[in-house]
C-alpha cells in the first residue's frame, strides 16, 4: 500500500476542512461584532470554494489581508489544539465503525445462509412429498 502518499492526501483534506471550520469559526464571530464583513465573508466564500484551502486564501489575500491573517491564525490554533486528540479518536471511531459494520454484515450472511438453507429443506420436503404421491 501507498501509506505515505494516502497520509499526504489526508493531510490535504484535514488541512482544507480545518479552513473552513476557521472561516466558519470567524464568520460567526462577526457576524455579531461586524455584520457587513461577516455579509463579505460570505458573499466571498460563494464565489470561491474554501474545498480548496490554497486558492481560497490566495484570492483573499488580492481583496482582505487582514481577514485571511485571521484565517491562518484561527486555522494554526485549531489545528494544535485538534490534532492532538486526532489519531487516537480516529482509530477508535473506525474500530467501532468497521465492527458495526461487521456485525451488520454477518447478520446479513447468517440471514441469506438460513433462509437459503429454508428453502432447499423447503425443495426437498416437497420433492420427497411429490415421489411419495407417485
Amino acid at each position: 500500500m501507498e501509506f505515505k502518499k494516502v497520509a499526504q492526501e489526508t493531510a490535504i483534506t484535514l488541512q482544507n476542512y480545518l479552513t473552513y471550520q476557521a472561516v466558519r469559526l470567524i464568520s460567526q464571530q462577526l457576524s455579531e461584532t461586524n455584520p457587513g464583513q461577516a455579509l463579505w465573508l460570505s458573499e466571498f466564500s460563494e464565489r470561491h470554494p474554501v474545498q480548496a484551502s490554497d486558492l481560497y486564501l490566495e484570492a483573499m489575500m488580492a481583496e482582505n489581508k487582514e481577514l485571511v491573517l485571521r484565517i491562518l491564525t484561527v486555522r494554526e490554533t485549531l489545528a494544535e489544539n485538534v490534532l492532538e486528540f486526532l489519531p487516537e479518536m480516529v482509530l477508535s471511531q473506525i474500530k467501532q465503525s468497521n465492527g458495526k459494520h461487521r456485525r451488520s454484515l454477518l447478520e446479513r450472511l447468517t440471514q441469506v445462509d438460513s433462509s437459503s438453507t429454508d428453502r432447499a429443506q423447503a425443495n426437498s420436503v416437497e420433492s420427497d412429498l411429490s415421489e411419495d404421491s407417485e
